[in-house]
């Protein structure tokens, strides 16, 4: 299984980024997808996930109203669209799979698969 991120980069706060987590080597037909961020010298938090399945998703607090995470079954692909980017929202961002159902669970722990991540910069 390979996850791979896209979408990273430089950006204003107000601004917005998509990030894209293909996937190759499984069908993501019943998995969570999580996107998890990362500063140095901090520890790893969920951002937002989703459950393949049935659609349900998690944010965490700080992205709520901002952040949309969507599926493309089709490609393969989850996204995480990413608006009125904040500075705090600077980190590096990681996709990560575990097979499953949500269960409002989206926590670095326990997920089987990760990708390598992308880097997101906000302005201020």
């Amino acid at each position: 299984v390979q996850l791979v991120e896209s979408g990273g980069g430089l950006v204003q706060a107000g601004g917005s980024l998509t990030l894209s987590c293909a996937a190759s080597g499984v069908t993501l037909d019943y998995y969570v997808i999580g996107w998890f961020r990362q500063v140095p010298g901090t520890e790893r938090e969920g951002v937002s996930c989703i459950s393949t399945s049935d659609g349900s998703t998690y944010y965490t607090g700080s992205v709520k109203g901002r952040f949309t995470t969507s599926k493309d079954h089709a490609k393969n692909t989850v996204y995480l669209q990413m608006n009125d980017l904040k500075p705090e929202d600077t980190a590096d961002y990681y996709c990560a799979a575990r097979p499953g159902v949500l269960r409002n669970i989206c926590r670095p722990q326990g997920m089987s698969y990760w990708g390598k991540g992308t880097q997101v910069t906000v302005s201020s």
